[in-house]
């Protein structure tokens, strides 16, 4: 019986990671399952899959997780604190879904006891890449890709040399404003902002998608992961979403991953890995499908993109401040104290104010200096949009 954890359990990826193990019961003993405020969905899990314990990041919340596994035999906990505790629990396989820069802790928790991590957590690999995977290397741990993208990019190369590799496209669906007139952007609502046209995803990652800075955390991620120069990586507008990504080699051949929008096919991979197992996804009929279209990024329409590539020339922790201060201008928008257009403005001035204070985008990349960057990026950006609001 595989020993497996959860984190970020109350999410989308969470429930798809759930769903598949319920198929199989029987193959799976679940040691922790976390969430944040979603208490009832949180308890319900842990008492269907009887993990060992629960914890919700919400600290206020633990009376009601108490109350809701009374009786069950279930431990309750809460807080950052209890979160990292469960990450070194020996599982065999963790999945880190946790939302944000929070997600990093835990993930090298769970590296530093030598497991497979799953990582679903992109932030993790934008603000610190390289400490992740010296990590992951140094204790003889496993990460696998659960983002769309990434999870095709790595199934892609199997067997592959990385210096047979010419180029990487990962593809976007566009989001809710692919087809919007440009000058109307400024005038996106949360809710128009908040409805994808392809995936079922929680609110923050689908205005990210419309924003395409999802798309410019993974351009940052594909480098980080696969160790390839950024210029080598391509984003390609795909409106289907049933081609998460495609490589490039130097013979001219172009191995594309395809398959329908459900990442249960990710997730299920990196669950399964190496083997491959059946998964309960749509087979495509690509007769019925007729075409795909594809088109190139603009980047007027998403200044992300140009924003992503501007990072990595920075390099350093410049990953951690564009992070950060992606985060606090995506709470602005959803706040309503920016408008969705200046989500952008706002990452760049902070990239910019924090280079130019010297010192910050340089440090080495220790855990406490990623966390200190990220607190002043957080707040160089909350006084930008504040700026903007008066």
């Amino acid at each position: 019986m595989r020993k497996v954890s959860i984190f970020g359990a109350t999410g989308s990826i969470g429930q798809n990671t759930i769903d598949l193990i319920k198929r199989a019961p029987d193959a799976y003993e679940v040691i922790a399952l976390t969430g944040a405020r979603n208490i009832e969905q949180l308890a319900q899990d842990a008492i269907a899959l009887k993990a060992q314990i629960a914890i919700t990041a919400d600290e206020t919340r633990l009376d009601a997780l108490r109350t809701a596994l009374e009786g069950t035999g279930i431990q309750a906990a809460a807080g950052a604190s209890a979160i990292e505790e469960a990450a070194h629990r020996p599982a065999d396989w963790i999945m880190s879904a946790i939302v944000g820069a929070a997600g990093l802790a835990p993930g090298m928790a769970a590296l530093a006891q030598g497991t497979t991590l799953a990582l679903a957590n992109k932030e993790s690999l934008v603000c610190a890449g390289k400490l992740l995977l010296e990590t992951g290397r140094a204790h003889g741990a496993e990460i696998l890709p659960v983002d769309s993208e990434h999870s095709a990019v790595f199934q892609a190369l199997v067997g592959e040399p990385m210096d047979a590799v010419e180029r990487i496209i990962i593809t976007a669906s566009g989001g809710a404003f692919r087809d919007w007139p440009i000058e109307d952007l400024p005038n996106a609502t949360l809710d128009q902002a908040s409805s994808h046209p392809n995936w079922d995803m929680g609110q923050r990652i689908t205005i990210d998608s419309a924003s395409m800075f999802n798309k410019a955390m993974e351009i940052i991620e594909t480098r980080e992961f696969f160790g390839i120069d950024p210029e080598k990586i391509e984003v390609l507008i795909h409106p289907q979403s049933m081609i998460h990504a495609l490589v490039g080699f130097n013979d001219g051949a172009l191995m594309a991953h395809v398959g329908p929008p459900d990442m249960r096919h990710a997730i299920g991979y990196a669950l399964h890995h190496p083997a491959r197992r059946h998964l309960p996804v749509e087979r495509l009929d690509l007769a019925a499908i007729g075409t795909f279209e594809f088109r190139a990024p603009d980047d007027a329409r998403w200044p992300a993109l140009r924003i992503a590539r501007e990072v990595m020339a920075r390099g350093g922790l410049a990953g951690a401040v564009f992070n950060a201060a992606k985060e606090t201008a995506l709470d602005g928008f959803i706040e309503g104290h920016l408008k969705f257009t200046q989500m952008s403005d706002v990452v760049a001035q902070t990239l910019d104010e924090l280079d130019a204070r010297g010192g910050h985008i340089d440090a080495t990349m220790t855990l406490d200096n990623v966390y200190q960057t990220d607190h002043l990026a957080r707040k160089a950006a909350k006084a930008a949009i504040e700026k903007r609001a008066r």
